[in-house]
């Protein structure tokens, strides 16, 4: 028998820029990455992807950036600025997709040349799908527009599409090559996305820094309410956060079947498929997290009094920490419960669910034992579904 081994290592390094008016023609941060990646005579070229919703609430975005681009040599603008729908909605669009690949052949875009993608999660999940199948690769660059992105999602190495109502279920690992986190885009959320982008912070927390948990304690009733300089703070930490997992974390790209980061995802993104992704992420991972922490308590992980001092915060943030597809329906289990299989399926057969052994720290567990998951809803229904 005759065989031969091949074995490598590749080598992945992108930054993470904090700012404020990106396209400023005084703001030089994107001008100098872009000139960091300049290659002589070669002109590169950046097709832009925007959320249109982004569009809307910056109406001056579009010719911004068009000028800004003017004065920096070896890039061009590749055609007119896409725009593209928001929300999860972009996601379950595969001709949207297709049309954005079409748009890569277009424009020639070729692995020298840069995707722009600028929006929420969900156009930077799809953006940086199309980026990754095109060519085999074509860079993308992330400039992400609400908390829930800046803070966790943005920064990160996944991307993907939906498919037959399984989120992620076409996707891929690939670094962005920089990431610009711009904190005016803030300014325009609505209420409800400023929050729901908390409840990721609240996560990273509590598997991986108990001071940032009790500093958003102490600074919760200011944030929920609109603190940028605060938001700031809060988007920093929790990226860092999130970056150091990532990169020390020895499995960046979730080959085995650990997924420490989505505490509170199993059952989360269960609930965003079954009301038709109308509770928007960061309210499903809300939920999420409240079940998983009172579960946690009742398995004895956890007092008592840590697992609603946890569903308290949520709430503080004005998060939802129930919903009635927790419970069984007319006497059949819980829809979410159909998570736990898919969860199972998305990690390669074996079950991983990260659960607390206290703030601050997380710890894996491969069963879940559904009589007492059902007694952490009926907890959280008695306590919170009419609040």
């Amino acid at each position: 028998m005759q065989s031969i081994q091949q074995s490598f290592k590749v080598d992945f390094s992108y930054k993470v820029f904090f700012t404020r008016y990106l396209f400023s023609p005084d703001n030089h941060v994107f001008r100098d990455y872009l000139l960091s990646q300049a290659s002589g005579a070669l002109i590169k070229k950046l097709l832009f992807v925007v959320d249109d919703g982004v569009a809307a609430s910056h109406p001056q975005l579009i010719s911004q950036i068009s000028a800004y681009l003017q004065h920096i040599t070896s890039f061009d603008l590749a055609g007119d600025v896409i725009l593209v729908p928001g929300g999860e909605a972009c996601k379950n669009d595969q001709a949207l997709f297709y049309s954005l690949v079409d748009k890569i052949d277009e424009q020639r875009i070729d692995r020298h040349s840069f995707l722009v993608a600028i929006g929420g999660g969900a156009v930077l999940d799809l953006a940086g799908m199309v980026a990754a199948v095109s060519h085999r690769g074509v860079r993308h660059i992330r400039i992400p527009t609400t908390v829930l992105s800046q803070n966790d999602s943005g920064v990160g190495v996944k991307n993907g599409i939906n498919y037959k109502g399984k989120k992620n279920f076409l996707g891929t690992f690939a670094p962005p090559a920089a990431v610009f986190n711009d904190i005016h885009f803030l300014t325009t959320l609505q209420p409800e996305d400023w929050r729901a982008g908390i409840s990721e912070a609240v996560k990273v927390a509590l598997i991986r820094d108990a001071a940032f948990f009790e500093w958003l304690e102490e600074h919760a009733d200011v944030l929920v309410n609109g603190d940028l300089p605060l938001m700031q703070e809060l988007v920093y930490r929790c990226a860092a956060l999130h970056v150091a997992h990532i990169g020390g974390g020895g499995d960046p790209f979730e080959s085995g079947s650990s997924r420490p980061l989505d505490f509170g995802h199993w059952s989360a993104h269960k609930l965003e498929q079954l009301t038709g992704f109308v509770l928007r992420h960061g309210e499903a991972v809300s939920v999420g997290i409240a079940l998983d922490s009172v579960y946690t308590s009742l398995l004895g992980w956890i007092d008592e009094t840590v697992a609603w001092r946890i569903v308290r915060l949520l709430h503080r943030f004005r998060l939802p920490v129930y919903h009635p597809l927790l419970e069984e329906q007319q006497g059949t289990p819980s829809p979410v419960l159909k998570g736990l299989q898919e969860f199972r399926e998305h990690l390669g057969g074996r079950l991983t669910i990260c659960l607390l052994k206290k703030i601050g720290q997380g710890a894996e567990v491969h069963e879940i034992d559904e009589t007492l998951l059902n007694k952490a809803v009926e907890l959280l229904k008695e306590n919170y579904a009419t609040k």
